[in-house]
């Protein structure tokens, strides 16, 4: 799971990466859609990272409470689940715009 993070960590990076559009005016630009996406995907990583980490210890018999453990890994899953779901709908708007004829 974690090297399919990695792997859109890296086309993230690759869209950074590619020159941004500049204006005449002097104005920061606003933070685009693959900034935010880079993010998103940063901190679901450290989110599974660390769940990883908590369940390991769960294991080994160090971790303080079942409980919180599951919560956690709950809600890693969840946002593992919603990073996909934009992910897909990304690209289906993609292909979209890449069958519409001009």
């Amino acid at each position: 799971m974690i090297e399919a993070i990695a792997a859109i960590g890296a086309s993230a990076e690759l869209a950074a990466l590619a020159p941004a559009a500049t204006t005449g005016s002097a104005a920061p630009a606003a933070p685009g859609f693959a900034t935010w996406f880079s993010e998103q995907v940063g901190q679901v990583n450290t989110t599974l990272v660390q769940t990883d980490h908590e369940v390991q210890a769960l294991a080994a018999g160090e971790a303080g409470s079942l409980h919180e453990v599951m919560i956690h890994l709950e809600e890693a899953k969840l946002s593992f689940q919603l990073l996909a779901q934009v992910r897909n709908r990304m690209l289906e708007a993609y292909q979209e715009v890449m069958r519409m004829q001009v």
